[in-house]
């Protein structure tokens, strides 16, 4: 019988390897505009988000946006959008990538506290809904479907 590994691989996947944080969140690395950053994955958000911080960083167009952000706080968050950005994760590839815009501060403020390392943004849902991902929690590895969209 097959390991999961193999059997991905034979259906087209590669794997990235998944980091965890001091803080139980696993820590990913990708490249967003073909600028490398430093982001949590978090399969409860529904969008991929970036810090008003890192516009500059990342090569960002963005325009105002009507929606607000809400996480596990209750006031809801002012975002932008940036559109059409190019998004890799490993071979994984977006070419029109669509990215909230959100105060990543409070976020960032309680990783430091507790030692770990800040992020630049979040690998949301909708980006891993598009890799059609697979999360190997025990061995720490995300699989991704091996297409460029």
């Amino acid at each position: 019988m097959k390991d999961l590994k193999d059997f991905l691989f034979d259906k087209g996947y590669f794997r990235v390897k998944l980091k965890k944080t001091i803080t139980n969140h696993f820590e990913i690395k990708a490249k967003i505009n073909k600028i490398n950053g430093l982001f949590i994955l978090d399969t409860g958000a529904s969008n991929s988000c970036v810090g008003f911080d890192e516009i500059e960083t990342f090569n960002l167009t963005t325009e105002e946006s009507e929606h607000k952000a809400s996480g596990a706080g209750t006031t809801e968050i002012d975002t932008l959008i940036s559109k059409k950005n190019k998004v890799k994760i490993g071979k994984f590839k977006l070419k029109k990538s669509p990215l909230i815009l959100i105060d990543l501060a409070h976020i960032n403020n309680a990783l430091v506290k507790q030692n770990a390392k800040p992020i630049q943004g979040i690998i949301g849902a909708d980006i891993l809904h598009k890799g059609k991902a697979i999360i190997d929690y025990n061995k720490k590895y995300l699989y991704l479907l091996n297409k460029i969209k």
